[in-house]
């Protein structure tokens, strides 16, 4: 081979190896990019609004005690209420075209469907800081997307277990759910559960009204003449304070049935006095601004008060979930830079440190597992009234390891939840699932 041809086919192995090679350590930039996906506009604003919120709250506080690593962090946002398509596109605009080596996304189960495959061909990290989705992580192993909080498995068995706890004498539960993805596959994992652990439980009636629907009345109807021990009802947004107001106006909700409303808890201020006592409610996690453990706790209050003093509102799961998203990536970033003998890492270092790593925000602390997966308690309660508030609070509060109700590594929660072990029922009276009352 002459000596011009050796030169190139060296020239051209080097470009191969550096093409396949893992990705290296990168030079520290002047600012950390970071997209951040959420609904501004539509029903789930709701959500992405107070999202967004703390998103700035908590970068800017972020960057005043020095950033992440000595760098700045500079969010671009993007609403998801633009709708899937669009939205992807301007995600792959923030990578390709501004250089975005770190996206947040994404509220939405369906969009986090989404990106994650793209951000594997982007070789960016993608934080899903709070869909729901079980299948998404268990159907896949991904190297560039975790996740900082729970999924649905982990919030449907704790509502189980707490049921159970709260009340375990009863016959008969009905759903009311939203016909889409999230209302159908929440009733799925619930009810299996339920049935692997009380196998006499009889379903007298699955509604599925439409998402968006304005009118429940015929749901109603129906569930006064079933009278059915149990309602579960996992909407969320709209849909759930226009079934709990109308049910409300007709006396269903103090009709002695117990209704399950796993998504309450950022529903409490708007529905003000349309909420009684006794149901049954979640946080998606163990969040809550009257957290039994963290309420006193002086960064908590200092963030509640922040919070409070930018919306006029007191904060809500989806504001404790970007705080996860955040405290994670910030302790990923640290944690890969030490690795990294104190230079700046690649978002493929930042993803594996992330896998390893345990951190706290506002609530218990976070464990992330090998497949990205975060394992984060989750906290429910039954609603109470108060003279503090003009609105319902949670009352016999209860925090729900995250270890007891999530599926393991390696399985299938469909499988899993048919076979939990009736045995996990011992835990309903132990030190574990301590009861705090309302202070």
């Amino acid at each position: 081979m002459r000596l011009s041809h050796l030169s190139q086919a060296l020239a051209a192995l080097a470009l191969s190896a550096a093409v396949l090679a893992p990705a290296a350590a990168q030079d520290k930039p002047a600012e950390l990019k970071v997209g951040i996906t959420t609904f501004t506009s539509g029903a789930a604003s709701v959500f992405g609004v107070p999202g967004k919120a703390a998103a700035e709250l908590l970068i800017d506080e972020i960057n005043a005690k020095g950033g992440i690593g000595g760098v700045k962090v500079v969010p671009t946002f993007i609403d998801e209420g633009i709708g899937g398509d669009k939205m992807l596109s301007e995600y792959r605009r923030l990578v390709q075209e501004q250089g975005v080596k770190v996206m947040l996304s994404a509220i939405s189960s369906g969009n986090c469907n989404i990106v994650a495959p793209v951000a594997e061909d982007l070789k960016v990290l993608n934080v899903m800081w709070d869909c729901g989705t079980e299948k998404i992580l268990e159907n896949k192993r991904f190297k560039y997307v975790v996740r900082t909080q729970a999924n649905a498995t982990t919030e449907m068995v704790a509502t189980v277990l707490y049921l159970l706890k709260m009340k375990p004498e009863f016959k008969t539960v009905a759903v009311v759910n939203q016909d889409y993805a999230w209302g159908r596959d929440s009733w799925e994992i619930f009810i299996n559960t339920l049935k692997a652990l009380k196998p006499d439980v009889k379903v007298v009636a699955e509604m599925f009204p439409k998402l968006g629907a304005s009118d429940f009345s015929t749901e109603i109807s129906r569930l006064q003449a079933l009278k059915p021990d149990v309602v579960l009802n996992t909407s969320w947004g709209g849909d759930l304070d226009t079934f709990v107001r109308q049910a409300a106006q007709r006396g269903l909700l103090k009709s002695g049935t117990q209704f399950v409303l796993p998504l309450a808890e950022s529903s409490f201020e708007r529905l003000g006095d349309a909420l009684p006592e006794g149901v049954i409610v979640g946080a998606r996690g163990d969040h809550y601004w009257l957290h039994p453990e963290t309420q006193n706790d002086p960064a908590h209050k200092d963030f509640i008060a922040k919070f409070k003093a930018k919306t006029g509102a007191y904060p809500i799961y989806p504001t404790y979930h970007m705080a996860q998203a955040l405290v994670g990536l910030k302790t990923g970033y640290e944690a890969a830079i030490k690795a990294n003998g104190g230079k700046w890492p690649s978002p493929e270092q930042v993803a594996e440190a992330m896998r390893k790593m345990k951190f706290k925000a506002y609530g218990r602390e976070v464990t992330m597992r090998e497949d990205g997966q975060g394992l984060e308690a989750q906290l429910l309660g039954v609603t109470k009234r108060t003279p503090k508030y003009p609105f319902a609070v949670m009352d016999k509060m209860v925090i729900v390891p995250a270890e007891l109700v999530t599926t393991p590594v390696g399985q299938q929660s469909p499988n899993w939840v048919k076979s939990i072990n009736p045995a996990v029922l011992k835990v309903l009276t132990s030190d574990q699932l301590k009861t705090h009352d309302f202070k």
